[in-house]
């Protein structure tokens, strides 16, 4: 991974952008780059009634707890984060983690951010806060890194 400078990591709140959504998804067993699925309300109708629990949405408070937590998980690890945008339904962050894999960062961002949140007792102690997969983009190029990190603070 010596020539990404970066990555940029999205992933959604647990329930609120399902397989099927009309705006659009990506399947978890896709292969090769990252393809937008059409909307079928069939499979979101199904992926519903698969949830264990109800949808997460991040309130303004709750958006804050998240971002503190993963900026303290960057810091901890030595990890630098470029951007960092915690929405009501949804995470954006562009991290360089050069001794990391896409993957590990996310999953480790995602385990901090939930201890916090868990932390607080809402939500009864929470399983699910987030998504289990999520976009996991590679930046090689400073061009690349300075436009992921225009999106994630000017979207």
């Amino acid at each position: 991974m010596s020539d990404v400078l970066a990555y940029f990591l999205t992933w959604t709140t647990y329930g609120t952008w399902l397989p099927g959504d009309l705006r659009g998804w990506v399947s978890r067993h896709r292969q090769g780059d990252e393809v937008v699925a059409p909307p079928s309300p069939i499979l979101e109708w199904h992926a519903r009634r698969l949830m264990k629990v109800a949808p997460v949405v991040l309130d303004h408070p709750l958006r804050g707890v998240a971002d503190t937590a993963i900026r303290q998980a960057c810091n901890k690890l030595g990890w630098t984060i470029h951007a960092l945008n915690v929405r009501s339904n949804h995470v954006h962050a562009v991290v360089t983690a050069s001794d990391s894999s896409p993957g590990k960062v996310m999953g480790v961002l995602k385990v901090r951010a939930t201890k916090a949140l868990n932390g607080l007792r809402v939500g009864g102690g929470r399983e699910h806060w987030w998504t289990r997969e999520g976009s996991k983009r590679l930046l090689n190029t400073p061009g690349s890194v300075q436009a992921a990190i225009r999106y994630v603070m000017e979207q």
